[in-house]
Protein backbone atom coordinates (compact mmCIF):
# COMPACT_ATOMS: atom_id res chain seq x y z
CA UNK A 1 0.00 0.00 0.00
CA UNK A 2 2.66 2.45 0.87
CA UNK A 3 4.99 2.23 -2.09
CA UNK A 4 1.72 2.10 -4.70
CA UNK A 5 0.56 5.75 -2.75
CA UNK A 6 4.38 6.59 -2.97
CA UNK A 7 4.56 5.68 -6.91
CA UNK A 8 1.23 7.90 -7.31
CA UNK A 9 2.56 10.99 -5.36
CA UNK A 10 6.08 11.01 -7.50
CA UNK A 11 4.00 9.94 -10.60
CA UNK A 12 1.36 13.35 -10.22
CA UNK A 13 4.91 15.72 -8.90
CA UNK A 14 6.37 14.68 -12.33
CA UNK A 15 3.11 15.51 -14.44
CA UNK A 16 2.44 18.72 -12.59
CA UNK A 17 6.16 19.65 -13.29
CA UNK A 18 6.30 18.62 -16.73
CA UNK A 19 2.57 20.51 -17.69
CA UNK A 20 4.32 23.19 -15.91
CA UNK A 21 7.26 23.21 -17.71
CA UNK A 22 4.91 22.58 -21.29
CA UNK A 23 2.42 25.38 -20.29
CA UNK A 24 3.80 28.11 -18.56
CA UNK A 25 7.40 28.41 -19.68
CA UNK A 26 7.40 32.48 -20.20
CA UNK A 27 7.10 33.49 -24.44
CA UNK A 28 8.96 36.01 -23.80
CA UNK A 29 10.76 36.65 -27.10
CA UNK A 30 9.00 37.24 -30.21
CA UNK A 31 7.22 33.97 -31.82
CA UNK A 32 9.07 32.79 -34.85
CA UNK A 33 7.82 33.83 -38.25
CA UNK A 34 4.87 31.67 -39.49
CA UNK A 35 5.53 30.56 -42.71
CA UNK A 36 2.99 32.13 -44.77
CA UNK A 37 4.89 35.00 -43.97
CA UNK A 38 8.32 34.10 -44.79
CA UNK A 39 10.29 36.03 -47.44
CA UNK A 40 9.01 39.35 -46.28
CA UNK A 41 5.04 38.77 -46.59
CA UNK A 42 4.08 40.00 -43.55
CA UNK A 43 0.77 42.23 -44.37
CA UNK A 44 1.61 45.23 -42.75
CA UNK A 45 -0.33 47.29 -45.47
CA UNK A 46 -3.81 46.04 -43.83
CA UNK A 47 -2.63 46.64 -40.58
CA UNK A 48 -4.42 49.69 -38.92
CA UNK A 49 -2.67 53.11 -38.50
CA UNK A 50 -3.15 52.80 -35.03
CA UNK A 51 -1.98 48.85 -34.39
CA UNK A 52 1.21 49.89 -36.93
CA UNK A 53 3.82 50.26 -33.57
CA UNK A 54 6.11 48.20 -31.80
CA UNK A 55 4.25 49.29 -28.50
CA UNK A 56 0.68 47.98 -28.86
CA UNK A 57 -2.26 47.53 -26.09
CA UNK A 58 -3.24 44.33 -25.47
CA UNK A 59 -6.49 44.39 -23.94
CA UNK A 60 -7.79 41.90 -20.77
CA UNK A 61 -10.49 41.05 -18.81
CA UNK A 62 -9.45 39.32 -15.49
CA UNK A 63 -10.18 38.01 -12.32
CA UNK A 64 -7.06 37.03 -11.32
CA UNK A 65 -6.60 39.43 -7.64
CA UNK A 66 -4.57 42.33 -8.29
CA UNK A 67 -1.01 43.27 -6.72
CA UNK A 68 -0.11 46.88 -6.81
CA UNK A 69 3.35 47.22 -8.08
CA UNK A 70 5.76 50.62 -8.42
CA UNK A 71 4.39 51.19 -11.65
CA UNK A 72 0.41 50.38 -12.33
CA UNK A 73 -0.79 46.88 -11.29
CA UNK A 74 -0.46 43.41 -11.88
CA UNK A 75 -2.12 39.84 -11.17
CA UNK A 76 -1.44 36.95 -8.89
CA UNK A 77 -2.82 33.56 -8.61
CA UNK A 78 -5.71 34.39 -6.14
CA UNK A 79 -8.71 35.22 -7.26
CA UNK A 80 -11.43 37.93 -7.08
CA UNK A 81 -14.84 38.38 -7.02
CA UNK A 82 -14.70 41.12 -9.68
CA UNK A 83 -13.70 41.44 -12.87
CA UNK A 84 -11.18 44.38 -14.36
CA UNK A 85 -10.81 45.12 -17.67
CA UNK A 86 -7.99 47.06 -18.86
CA UNK A 87 -5.41 47.40 -21.00
CA UNK A 88 -1.25 46.19 -21.35
CA UNK A 89 1.37 47.90 -23.10
CA UNK A 90 3.29 45.44 -24.43
CA UNK A 91 6.51 46.16 -25.96
CA UNK A 92 8.37 44.40 -28.99
CA UNK A 93 12.47 44.33 -28.94
CA UNK A 94 14.29 47.02 -27.63
CA UNK A 95 14.10 50.49 -29.00
CA UNK A 96 12.82 48.59 -31.90
CA UNK A 97 10.68 50.65 -34.21
CA UNK A 98 7.66 49.63 -36.22
CA UNK A 99 9.66 49.40 -39.95
CA UNK A 100 12.17 47.56 -37.87
CA UNK A 101 9.83 44.88 -36.45
CA UNK A 102 7.93 44.59 -39.68
CA UNK A 103 10.83 43.66 -41.59
CA UNK A 104 11.74 40.95 -38.41
CA UNK A 105 8.17 39.75 -38.84
CA UNK A 106 8.92 38.54 -42.27
CA UNK A 107 12.18 36.53 -41.59
CA UNK A 108 12.17 33.18 -41.38
CA UNK A 109 15.50 33.08 -39.91
CA UNK A 110 15.60 35.94 -37.68
CA UNK A 111 19.00 38.08 -36.83
CA UNK A 112 18.30 38.30 -33.28
CA UNK A 113 15.28 37.55 -30.78
CA UNK A 114 12.90 40.31 -29.91
CA UNK A 115 12.16 40.29 -26.29
CA UNK A 116 8.63 40.89 -25.23
CA UNK A 117 7.86 43.08 -22.26
CA UNK A 118 4.73 43.90 -20.46
CA UNK A 119 5.47 47.95 -19.71
CA UNK A 120 2.67 48.74 -17.49
CA UNK A 121 -1.29 47.62 -17.06
CA UNK A 122 -4.37 49.85 -16.98
CA UNK A 123 -7.59 49.08 -15.07
CA UNK A 124 -9.89 51.17 -17.59
CA UNK A 125 -13.31 49.58 -15.56
CA UNK A 126 -13.87 47.55 -12.25
CA UNK A 127 -17.02 45.38 -12.13
CA UNK A 128 -19.00 44.77 -8.92
CA UNK A 129 -18.33 41.75 -7.04
CA UNK A 130 -19.78 38.50 -7.14
CA UNK A 131 -22.52 37.27 -6.45
CA UNK A 132 -24.43 40.35 -7.31
CA UNK A 133 -27.07 41.97 -4.59
CA UNK A 134 -30.11 40.26 -4.54
CA UNK A 135 -33.56 39.88 -3.31
CA UNK A 136 -35.72 36.39 -3.09
CA UNK A 137 -39.20 37.38 -4.30
CA UNK A 138 -41.83 34.82 -4.65
CA UNK A 139 -38.87 31.96 -4.05
CA UNK A 140 -36.95 33.57 -7.06
CA UNK A 141 -33.88 35.31 -6.51
CA UNK A 142 -34.10 39.46 -8.18
CA UNK A 143 -31.35 41.63 -8.43
CA UNK A 144 -32.10 44.81 -6.57
CA UNK A 145 -32.51 48.17 -8.58
CA UNK A 146 -29.45 49.57 -7.47
CA UNK A 147 -27.72 46.50 -8.84
CA UNK A 148 -29.15 46.71 -12.15
CA UNK A 149 -27.94 49.93 -12.75
CA UNK A 150 -24.27 49.49 -11.74
CA UNK A 151 -23.92 46.53 -13.87
CA UNK A 152 -25.47 48.62 -16.91
CA UNK A 153 -23.36 51.35 -16.63
CA UNK A 154 -20.44 49.38 -16.19
CA UNK A 155 -21.80 47.07 -19.03
CA UNK A 156 -22.14 50.70 -21.21
CA UNK A 157 -18.35 51.41 -20.27
CA UNK A 158 -17.21 48.17 -21.40
CA UNK A 159 -18.95 47.76 -24.66
CA UNK A 160 -18.21 51.67 -25.48
CA UNK A 161 -14.43 50.72 -24.98
CA UNK A 162 -14.77 47.42 -27.27
CA UNK A 163 -16.86 49.61 -29.93
CA UNK A 164 -13.97 52.62 -30.09
CA UNK A 165 -11.35 49.72 -30.16
CA UNK A 166 -12.95 48.16 -33.56
CA UNK A 167 -13.14 51.71 -35.22
CA UNK A 168 -9.54 52.39 -34.71
CA UNK A 169 -8.68 48.61 -35.57
CA UNK A 170 -10.52 49.16 -38.62
CA UNK A 171 -12.29 45.81 -38.38
CA UNK A 172 -15.43 44.58 -35.85
CA UNK A 173 -13.89 41.52 -35.03
CA UNK A 174 -11.95 40.66 -31.64
CA UNK A 175 -9.23 37.86 -31.08
CA UNK A 176 -9.68 36.02 -27.47
CA UNK A 177 -6.77 34.20 -26.06
CA UNK A 178 -7.89 31.49 -22.71
CA UNK A 179 -4.55 30.54 -21.50
CA UNK A 180 -4.30 26.96 -19.65
CA UNK A 181 -2.78 25.92 -15.97
CA UNK A 182 0.02 27.26 -14.65
CA UNK A 183 0.31 30.26 -16.84
CA UNK A 184 0.64 33.94 -15.31
CA UNK A 185 -0.91 37.03 -15.96
CA UNK A 186 2.41 37.89 -18.03
CA UNK A 187 2.71 34.81 -19.58
CA UNK A 188 -1.09 35.01 -20.87
CA UNK A 189 -0.36 38.10 -22.47
CA UNK A 190 2.92 37.16 -24.24
CA UNK A 191 1.14 34.56 -25.98
CA UNK A 192 -1.36 36.47 -27.09
CA UNK A 193 0.59 38.82 -28.44
CA UNK A 194 2.58 36.09 -30.73
CA UNK A 195 -0.93 35.14 -31.79
CA UNK A 196 -2.59 38.70 -32.12
CA UNK A 197 1.11 39.76 -34.22
CA UNK A 198 1.07 36.76 -36.47
CA UNK A 199 -2.16 36.82 -37.50
CA UNK A 200 -1.49 40.27 -39.00
CA UNK A 201 -2.99 42.33 -35.84
CA UNK A 202 -6.75 41.29 -36.59
CA UNK A 203 -9.46 43.61 -35.03
CA UNK A 204 -8.80 43.96 -31.06
CA UNK A 205 -7.07 41.28 -28.69
CA UNK A 206 -8.05 40.53 -25.36
CA UNK A 207 -6.90 38.11 -23.01
CA UNK A 208 -8.96 36.09 -20.73
CA UNK A 209 -6.72 35.81 -17.44
CA UNK A 210 -8.36 33.17 -15.16
CA UNK A 211 -6.35 32.81 -11.60
CA UNK A 212 -4.24 29.87 -12.17
CA UNK A 213 -0.78 29.89 -11.44
CA UNK A 214 -0.71 28.41 -8.67
CA UNK A 215 2.18 25.50 -8.87
CA UNK A 216 3.84 23.30 -6.78
CA UNK A 217 2.90 19.94 -6.29
CA UNK A 218 -1.03 20.18 -5.94
CA UNK A 219 -0.92 23.32 -8.00
CA UNK A 220 -2.56 21.66 -11.21
CA UNK A 221 -5.67 20.59 -8.95
CA UNK A 222 -5.88 24.16 -7.37
CA UNK A 223 -6.08 25.47 -10.83
CA UNK A 224 -8.75 23.30 -12.05
CA UNK A 225 -10.80 24.15 -9.44
CA UNK A 226 -9.81 27.71 -9.84
CA UNK A 227 -11.11 26.90 -13.64
CA UNK A 228 -14.17 26.40 -12.03
CA UNK A 229 -14.48 29.25 -10.10
CA UNK A 230 -14.01 31.55 -13.70
CA UNK A 231 -17.09 30.32 -15.29
CA UNK A 232 -19.55 32.76 -14.01
CA UNK A 233 -17.23 35.67 -15.00
CA UNK A 234 -16.33 34.19 -18.47
CA UNK A 235 -19.49 33.34 -19.00
CA UNK A 236 -20.40 37.32 -18.30
CA UNK A 237 -17.22 38.76 -20.02
CA UNK A 238 -18.85 36.87 -23.48
CA UNK A 239 -22.38 37.67 -23.34
CA UNK A 240 -21.37 41.38 -22.99
CA UNK A 241 -19.25 41.16 -25.85
CA UNK A 242 -21.68 39.67 -27.91
CA UNK A 243 -24.09 41.93 -27.27
CA UNK A 244 -22.28 44.58 -29.15
CA UNK A 245 -24.36 45.25 -32.63
CA UNK A 246 -21.65 46.06 -34.11
CA UNK A 247 -19.25 43.66 -33.57
CA UNK A 248 -19.58 41.21 -36.43
CA UNK A 249 -16.82 38.09 -35.40
CA UNK A 250 -14.82 36.76 -32.21
CA UNK A 251 -12.12 34.39 -32.57
CA UNK A 252 -11.21 32.53 -29.82
CA UNK A 253 -7.88 30.60 -29.08
CA UNK A 254 -7.77 28.00 -26.08
CA UNK A 255 -4.86 26.24 -24.38
CA UNK A 256 -4.27 23.18 -22.26
CA UNK A 257 -6.66 23.42 -19.43
CA UNK A 258 -7.96 26.58 -21.01
CA UNK A 259 -10.17 24.49 -23.37
CA UNK A 260 -11.91 23.04 -20.38
CA UNK A 261 -12.72 26.28 -19.10
CA UNK A 262 -13.94 27.90 -22.60
CA UNK A 263 -16.04 24.58 -23.57
CA UNK A 264 -17.47 24.40 -19.89
CA UNK A 265 -18.54 28.10 -19.99
CA UNK A 266 -20.09 27.94 -23.82
CA UNK A 267 -21.92 25.03 -23.30
CA UNK A 268 -24.18 26.20 -20.00
CA UNK A 269 -24.42 29.56 -22.65
CA UNK A 270 -25.44 27.34 -25.37
CA UNK A 271 -27.86 25.57 -22.97
CA UNK A 272 -29.53 28.80 -21.67
CA UNK A 273 -29.63 30.34 -24.99
CA UNK A 274 -31.82 27.19 -26.09
CA UNK A 275 -33.79 27.56 -23.75
CA UNK A 276 -35.05 31.53 -24.44
CA UNK A 277 -35.58 30.16 -28.38
CA UNK A 278 -32.72 31.52 -29.77
CA UNK A 279 -29.96 30.16 -32.18
CA UNK A 280 -26.53 29.87 -30.70
CA UNK A 281 -24.77 30.35 -33.19
CA UNK A 282 -26.51 34.13 -34.04
CA UNK A 283 -25.97 35.47 -30.51
CA UNK A 284 -22.61 34.32 -29.52
CA UNK A 285 -20.74 35.56 -32.90
CA UNK A 286 -18.16 32.73 -32.56
CA UNK A 287 -16.35 32.61 -35.81
CA UNK A 288 -13.89 30.28 -35.01
CA UNK A 289 -12.71 28.36 -32.30
CA UNK A 290 -9.40 27.23 -31.38
CA UNK A 291 -9.13 23.99 -29.09
CA UNK A 292 -4.65 23.47 -28.85
CA UNK A 293 -3.22 20.76 -26.81
CA UNK A 294 -6.53 20.33 -25.22
CA UNK A 295 -6.41 18.80 -21.36
CA UNK A 296 -9.90 17.05 -21.98
CA UNK A 297 -11.38 14.27 -21.08
CA UNK A 298 -12.55 12.61 -24.38
CA UNK A 299 -15.60 11.01 -23.08
CA UNK A 300 -16.74 14.26 -21.87
CA UNK A 301 -15.61 15.88 -25.32
CA UNK A 302 -17.98 13.14 -26.92
CA UNK A 303 -20.42 14.80 -25.09
CA UNK A 304 -20.38 18.03 -25.64
CA UNK A 305 -19.75 17.76 -29.21
CA UNK A 306 -22.10 14.99 -30.24
CA UNK A 307 -24.98 14.90 -27.59
CA UNK A 308 -25.42 18.46 -26.90
CA UNK A 309 -24.79 19.80 -30.49
CA UNK A 310 -22.34 21.81 -28.86
CA UNK A 311 -20.59 22.12 -32.50
CA UNK A 312 -23.58 23.43 -34.29
CA UNK A 313 -23.48 26.70 -32.27
CA UNK A 314 -20.08 27.81 -33.55
CA UNK A 315 -18.39 28.70 -36.79
CA UNK A 316 -15.72 26.55 -36.75
CA UNK A 317 -13.75 24.68 -34.16
CA UNK A 318 -10.21 23.30 -34.79
CA UNK A 319 -9.20 20.85 -32.48
CA UNK A 320 -4.99 20.40 -32.51
CA UNK A 321 -3.12 17.43 -31.17
CA UNK A 322 0.46 15.59 -30.62
CA UNK A 323 0.15 12.40 -30.22
CA UNK A 324 3.91 13.04 -28.65
CA UNK A 325 2.33 15.29 -25.89
CA UNK A 326 4.36 14.25 -22.97
CA UNK A 327 2.50 16.70 -20.63
CA UNK A 328 -0.91 15.17 -21.40
CA UNK A 329 0.25 12.12 -21.32
CA UNK A 330 1.19 11.68 -17.76
CA UNK A 331 -1.63 13.42 -16.50
CA UNK A 332 -3.72 11.37 -18.52
CA UNK A 333 -2.11 8.37 -16.15
CA UNK A 334 -3.18 10.87 -13.19
CA UNK A 335 -6.77 11.50 -14.38
CA UNK A 336 -7.81 8.09 -15.60
CA UNK A 337 -9.03 9.43 -18.90
CA UNK A 338 -7.93 9.92 -22.43
CA UNK A 339 -6.89 12.95 -22.90
CA UNK A 340 -8.17 14.70 -25.93
CA UNK A 341 -4.69 16.79 -27.33
CA UNK A 342 -3.60 13.02 -27.36
CA UNK A 343 -5.94 11.73 -29.65
CA UNK A 344 -5.08 9.93 -32.86
CA UNK A 345 -7.56 8.86 -35.47
CA UNK A 346 -6.14 5.31 -35.29
CA UNK A 347 -7.20 5.10 -31.61
CA UNK A 348 -10.86 5.72 -32.40
CA UNK A 349 -13.63 3.14 -32.80
CA UNK A 350 -15.39 2.79 -35.91
CA UNK A 351 -18.44 4.21 -34.28
CA UNK A 352 -16.33 7.08 -32.42
CA UNK A 353 -14.96 8.08 -35.79
CA UNK A 354 -18.33 7.95 -37.38
CA UNK A 355 -19.47 10.19 -35.31
CA UNK A 356 -17.20 12.44 -35.38
CA UNK A 357 -17.61 13.00 -39.48
CA UNK A 358 -21.18 14.15 -38.62
CA UNK A 359 -20.09 16.85 -36.80
CA UNK A 360 -18.96 19.09 -39.97
CA UNK A 361 -18.03 22.02 -38.02
CA UNK A 362 -14.97 20.53 -36.43
CA UNK A 363 -11.57 19.63 -37.51
CA UNK A 364 -9.30 17.34 -36.00
CA UNK A 365 -5.50 18.67 -36.28
CA UNK A 366 -2.59 16.19 -36.05
CA UNK A 367 0.47 18.06 -35.70
CA UNK A 368 3.55 16.90 -36.92
CA UNK A 369 7.34 17.64 -35.99
CA UNK A 370 6.74 19.20 -32.63
CA UNK A 371 9.70 19.89 -30.85
CA UNK A 372 10.50 21.05 -27.27
CA UNK A 373 10.57 19.46 -23.81
CA UNK A 374 7.00 18.34 -23.42
CA UNK A 375 5.64 19.19 -26.98
CA UNK A 376 2.70 21.11 -25.18
CA UNK A 377 2.77 24.68 -25.96
CA UNK A 378 3.19 24.43 -30.10
CA UNK A 379 0.70 26.25 -30.53
CA UNK A 380 2.61 29.84 -29.81
CA UNK A 381 5.89 28.23 -30.89
CA UNK A 382 5.58 25.59 -34.26
CA UNK A 383 5.64 27.68 -37.62
CA UNK A 384 3.23 25.26 -38.89
CA UNK A 385 0.58 26.29 -36.24
CA UNK A 386 0.94 29.68 -36.65
CA UNK A 387 0.82 29.88 -39.70
CA UNK A 388 -3.06 27.64 -39.64
CA UNK A 389 -4.23 29.82 -37.13
CA UNK A 390 -3.09 32.66 -39.14
CA UNK A 391 -5.61 31.41 -41.94
CA UNK A 392 -8.20 30.69 -39.67
CA UNK A 393 -8.54 34.22 -38.17
CA UNK A 394 -7.79 35.87 -41.16
CA UNK A 395 -9.71 34.47 -43.61
CA UNK A 396 -12.13 31.87 -41.87
CA UNK A 397 -10.44 28.81 -44.22
CA UNK A 398 -11.69 25.06 -43.74
CA UNK A 399 -9.07 22.88 -43.99
CA UNK A 400 -8.76 21.02 -47.36
CA UNK A 401 -8.99 24.55 -49.55
CA UNK A 402 -6.25 25.75 -51.25
CA UNK A 403 -5.84 28.40 -48.16
CA UNK A 404 -5.76 25.46 -45.82
CA UNK A 405 -3.96 22.13 -47.60
CA UNK A 406 -3.73 19.62 -44.84
CA UNK A 407 -3.51 16.48 -45.53
CA UNK A 408 -6.69 14.28 -45.17
CA UNK A 409 -6.66 10.96 -43.33
CA UNK A 410 -10.39 10.55 -42.83
CA UNK A 411 -13.71 12.23 -42.62
CA UNK A 412 -12.55 15.38 -40.80
CA UNK A 413 -9.30 14.05 -39.10
CA UNK A 414 -6.60 15.63 -40.75
CA UNK A 415 -2.63 16.06 -40.58
CA UNK A 416 -0.02 19.05 -40.67
CA UNK A 417 3.06 18.40 -42.54
CA UNK A 418 6.50 19.90 -41.11
CA UNK A 419 6.48 23.00 -43.59
CA UNK A 420 2.97 23.85 -43.55
CA UNK A 421 1.24 25.15 -46.03
CA UNK A 422 3.89 24.38 -48.34
CA UNK A 423 4.01 20.94 -48.50
CA UNK A 424 7.14 20.61 -46.65
CA UNK A 425 9.11 22.47 -48.78
CA UNK A 426 10.50 25.08 -46.51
Amino acid sequence: MFVSTWINLRNALFIVVLIGVGACSPARVLAPTPNIFGNGAYPDAEISQVNQTSLPRIFYMTDRLAEPQEQGVTYGTERSSRMVFGASSVSFGDDLDWAGLRAASGEIKRQEKIKLNVVQNREILKFDKTPIPFRVVNGEPVRTREAIASYTEKRAIFQNEIRKQMRLAGQNEVVIHVPGYNNSFEDGLYSLADIWHFSGRQGVPILYSWPAGAGGLFGYFKDRESGEFTIFHLKEFLTQLSEIPELEKIHIVAHSRGTDVITTALREMIIALRNQGKKPKDALKIANLVLAAPDLDFAVVRQRLIAEGFGAAIGQITVYMNRGDTALGLAQRLMAGQRFGRLTHNSLKEVDKEIFTQVKTVSFVNVDGVKGLTGHAYYRTNRNVLSDIAKIIRESARPGTAARPLTRIEGNFWNMPVGYPYNGAL
